[in-house]
């Protein structure tokens, strides 16, 4: 079944990431020429594979970028999107989670005016409750650091415009984690974002996320969109916090032994230092999306 949005979408281009992705590719690739137009760009970015990858690609005659080594998946997204030549980016998996008869949604969804659509897991789409609960936490936290309901800050099924992406590509760390840095950024500037309910398939083959390795990257990520996005709105509460203890302590000694200890004035000071240091950098990154905007 052919989609019916050729007329107002001028080009389109999909970029899919691979590493050792051979058997799901042999059954993606022909599906998405069945949901999207001829003319439509397929990329594979190849990172670094030692399967049938490139084989399997040149076999349905899409275009392959090689990366002579495996670079992660945020950076095999940046190769594709700098190949790119589509007005609107197309981004899934190679793994069979992310179903080409959804892409049509996704767009739907971006004619109505927004920027960029993400296809979002329910929690039965999730691989496993510990992934599930995680990325639920993650949701929890960027919702609240936008003031908007995030549905799924980690999916990497999602439809953007392409000259509003690239605008971002140079933040786009070269792991797993670029889904929630380009969300984050694109709130951040003010453009708009909407999410499409999707049902992920369990994957073809196995995963490439490691539990500990990348749980501890995900834990430097929940960081990392505090300072991306509103800084102060992380660091205040975190001052606050000091504040609280330094004033508890405080109350506890005087008291006790009525007297004004060290503690109490490391921990006031800290507390005072912390909001400074969230004050500044939300200077600084005011100034960064101004002058980026520009």
């Amino acid at each position: 079944m052919q989609m019916h949005t050729e007329s107002k979408i001028a080009s389109l281009s999909v970029v899919i990431p691979a590493r050792n992705e051979a058997n799901g590719l042999r059954i993606l690739l022909p599906e998405l020429r069945k949901h999207l137009p001829q003319k439509t760009e397929i990329i594979v970015v190849n990172d670094g594979s030692n399967d049938d990858t490139q084989a399997v690609c040149e076999s349905q005659g899409v275009q392959v970028i090689h990366h002579p080594y495996s670079k992660g998946n945020g950076a095999s997204i940046k190769s594709g999107a700098r190949a790119a030549t589509g007005e609107v980016l197309i981004f899934m998996d190679a793994d069979g989670q992310h179903k080409p008869e959804d892409i049509p949604r996704l767009l739907q969804k971006l004619e109505d005016g927004y920027d960029m659509v993400v296809g979002a897991r329910s929690s039965a789409s999730q691989a496993g409750a510990h992934r599930a609960m995680a990325n639920g936490f993650y949701n929890k936290l960027a919702s609240w650091m936008v003031g908007q309901p995030i549905q799924d800050l980690t999916s990497g099924f999602r439809a953007v415009k392409a000259d509003l992406f690239r605008k971002f590509l140079y933040l786009l760390p070269n792991g797993f984690s670029y889904p929630t840095t380009i969300t984050m950024s694109f709130f951040r500037a003010g453009y708009s974002v909407a999410y499409v309910p999707i049902i992920a398939p369990k994957r073809i083959g196995k995963s490439h996320v490691r539990l500990v390795r990348d749980g501890v990257r995900f834990l430097l990520i929940i960081f990392k969109i505090g300072t991306l996005y509103s800084p102060l709105k992380l660091f205040l509460p975190i001052s606050f916090a000091f504040f609280l203890a330094g004033n508890g302590y405080y109350l506890y000694t005087f008291l006790s032994i009525h007297r004004f200890t060290n503690m109490s004035a490391l921990l006031l000071i800290t507390a005072i230092l912390i909001f400074l240091i969230g004050l500044v950098s939300e200077q600084i990154t005011s100034l960064f999306y101004k002058e980026h905007n520009h």
